[in-house]
């Protein structure tokens, strides 16, 4: 039997309204009690993004222990990130899953809500597996 490999911090950002994880090919943010993500803080995470997945695909898992509020716009920019290829959304909270649902109107890319962090992050893997077997094809 093979060991499961654990996941490795790559790389921890403290921001003004929350934290934000890098892993090898995804990263995690959590943010604070009553942050609002405006498109300011969105650039700041697509920054992020973009010192760690410049040249290849990642996914993005937001992780919703406490209520925040986003700009919906935020999306507009975040769908034009080509090599985000799975958003997912955790969260126990009956109001995040209305949220989701919303915000998925905006995004319109692959995006899925999750109770269990595990279960997100299953699904975060197969999607950049299946991009990384579509690249392959081309």
């Amino acid at each position: 039997m093979g060991q499961t490999k654990k996941a490795v911090i790559v790389k921890e950002y403290q921001l003004e309204s929350g934290k934000i994880y890098i892993y090898d090919n995804y990263m995690v943010a959590s943010f604070d009690e009553g942050t609002t993500i405006t498109l300011e803080k969105a650039f700041q995470i697509i920054g992020i993004s973009e010192i760690h997945f410049r040249d290849k695909d990642f996914g993005y898992i937001s992780l919703r222990k406490n209520s925040y509020a986003i700009d919906p716009t935020v999306y507009n920019f975040v769908r034009g990130l080509e090599n985000l290829k799975a958003f997912a959304i955790v969260s126990v909270k009956e109001i995040d899953m209305h949220n989701f649902k919303i915000e998925k109107m905006f995004y319109k890319k692959p995006m899925k809500f999750f109770i269990e962090y595990s279960n997100a992050l299953t699904w975060v893997k197969r999607k950049l597996s299946t991009a990384a077997a579509a690249k392959t094809k081309e």
